[in-house]
């Protein structure tokens, strides 16, 4: 088995990213020809360099040289060490996943925090208080978040994908035809989590509403009720800790093509001309994971947007950690948006 998480350092980081989804253990492990380990490359890595643009065809080994100094010495645990011992290590180095070494220090095993943990120390929200007006006549007798999609609404395929991400403790802010919503999902045990309804009694915007909830400890994932996605909360939580944000935002990438060439001038003159452009910008996914410090910010019962919480933790000079989604996402905000939904439900993996 632990062949499946092993790449030679001359191997591509497109070949880690597909030996890190095809394993599900969140790592791939850069070893030599007698199976020393090198480095690692965990999804965070991935993810930066897909915010840095790099080439996926680059080798692995020219990523573990950009990693900073502090994380390009993995950290390891002899095959013998205990349980306890290995979680407290991945405590104190903010680790999802120990590779284990025999006495000629190669590689032998993997523990990961999945195995050692199981449910996620983290609360969630699902923000389904909305009206859902651009998808009437739709909407008209249903709130959005329980429009079916497949075979179950919206907000089913969000909690089934916390569910197997180990987040079990789920509030749901609530004002358009809230009861629809609790007739189906109830306390939230058939569905292997525990729901609390939060009542918006006039709309408050994503910050605003969760600003409802009682102080937390933990942090608190927020994600619109009309998201379709494959994300791996895991992953998000795992990128938020290891960047120690204030409140971590998912990005997806939006490409605008420009069918004309792009002419750039300086002083009057011509200094390059592109032929038909493509530029590529992040976006706001819909999706937040907040440190109690965030929470704090919000005023209770106050309308208050996401994007004035962004705006008061940048004042304040708190770091906000940019999470790039390279899963499926669909914002089902449009007639269009729900009809490619029912055909693409099957590219959603939990």
């Amino acid at each position: 088995m632990i062949d499946s998480l092993c790449l030679p350092a001359d191997s591509t980081i497109q070949a880690a990213l597909r030996c890190i989804d095809d394993n599900a253990r969140g790592i791939a492990l850069i070893v030599d020809a007698d199976n020393h380990l090198i480095g690692t490359v965990v999804d965070g890595d991935i993810r930066r360099a897909v915010l840095a643009g790099l080439d996926m065809h680059m080798t692995v080994t020219q990523l573990l040289d950009r990693k900073p100094d502090a994380y390009k010495l993995p950290v390891t645990a002899p095959i013998s060490t205990s349980h306890e011992d290995i979680a407290h290590l991945m405590r104190q180095h903010q680790v999802r996943q120990i590779p284990l070494l025999d006495e000629q220090q190669r590689v032998v095993g993997l523990i990961t925090q999945d195995e050692l943990i199981g449910d996620l120390p983290v609360n969630a929200v699902v923000m389904a208080g909305g009206f859902g007006k651009r998808l009437h006549p739709l909407t008209e007798n249903l709130p959005k978040p329980m429009l079916p999609v497949g075979d179950k609404p919206i907000m089913e395929h969000i909690i089934d994908g916390l569910r197997s991400a180990g987040i079990k403790r789920v509030s749901v802010t609530t004002h358009f035809m809230p009861e629809k919503i609790k007739a189906h999902f109830g306390s939230g045990s058939d569905f292997g989590v525990n729901i609390n309804y939060v009542s918006e009694d006039q709309p408050l915007g994503t910050a605003g509403g969760v600003g409802l909830l009682d102080p937390i400890e933990e942090p608190l994932l927020v994600i619109n009720g009309d998201i379709l996605t494959g994300l791996n909360f895991r992953d998000m939580v795992a990128y938020h800790q290891e960047t120690q944000a204030a409140l971590t935002v998912a990005l997806r990438p939006y490409h605008i093509s420009v069918p004309y060439g792009v002419v750039e001038t300086e002083n009057g003159y011509v200094r390059s001309l592109v032929e038909k452009p493509v530029y590529t910008f992040y976006v706001n996914a819909g999706i937040y994971l907040l440190s109690p410090l965030a929470h704090r910010l919000i005023p209770r019962g106050t309308r208050m947007d996401m994007t004035d919480l962004i705006d008061q933790l940048l004042t304040d000079k708190q770091p906000i950690a940019s999470f790039p989604l390279r899963e499926y996402w669909l914002d089902i905000g449009q007639p269009g948006d729900y009809a490619r939904a029912q055909a693409e439900i099957g590219q959603v993996k939990k």
